[in-house]
């Protein structure tokens, strides 16, 4: 008999971190992936009996093979996936090169896309997708300098979302996006240098937590801004 998991990219630290961890503490079955295997090793020893890991590269086709084969000899379906995983690149338009703007669709948006297209047999109606966006590619809001490869990323993220819904709608799969404002992780420090977030990663992860779990009984298809200020 299969078990249902929900599994979480981008896990080795920030928001990722947090949220497998809530969900765990939750007595859900997690399985975390992201590069750094001691974050993730780390991760396991919190709740090990709840979260089981597998260290691998998105943007290597071969490496995304270990979540499939993970996925099919353990005989799992997936209840929910959080598309947590991304970077960021801040530097000034005219500095940025060709292959920073190849890095952030490669990191940002091409993951997605190749995860999801691996991943399709192991959904069953009901899953849900939560792909994790940010306010700087949310349509109307404020943008920052030295930003603009990742926010106009993280905008094709957010359209990408809304392209799946329509897409695995009838197979009852659906998909949604975070578009998350301020959260105290590295990634909000190295783009607001010394600018303190109205938000924790723990608190975060709550939301994105049960929003994963029951949000779907309610929407698909939907961008959702999920901030307290600007950004």
């Amino acid at each position: 008999m299969s078990k249902n998991i929900i599994l979480i990219t981008g896990a080795s630290r920030g928001i990722g971190y947090a949220t497998a961890r809530y969900l765990a503490g939750q007595k859900h079955q997690v399985l975390a992936t992201a590069r750094s295997e001691e974050s993730l090793e780390k991760l396991k020893s919190s709740h090990s009996r709840r979260i089981d890991y597998v260290a691998c590269d998105l943007l290597d086709a071969g490496s995304i093979q270990k979540i499939i084969d993970y996925v099919r000899d353990q005989n799992v379906v997936i209840q929910a996936l959080i598309h947590n995983a991304g970077g960021l690149i801040n530097k000034p338009f005219r500095e940025l090169t060709d292959q920073d703007w190849n890095t952030m669709w490669n990191m940002n948006v091409l993951s997605a896309v190749r995860l999801l297209r691996a991943l399709l047999p192991f959904f069953t109606k009901q899953s849900h997708i939560v792909t994790i966006g940010s306010m700087g590619g949310f349509q109307g809001s404020s943008k920052f300098a030295g930003l603009s490869a990742y926010s106009t990323s993280k905008g094709a993220l957010s359209i990408w979302s809304e392209c799946m819904a329509a897409e695995l709608k009838d197979q009852g799969i659906s998909v949604n996006c975070l578009s998350l404002g301020a959260v105290q992780t590295e990634m909000f420090q190295s783009a607001f240098p010394g600018v303190k977030a109205p938000v924790k990663p723990d608190e975060m992860a709550g939301f994105i937590g049960e929003f994963a779990l029951n949000g779907h009984t309610f929407m698909n298809g939907k961008v959702l801004p999920v901030t307290l200020g600007d950004p």
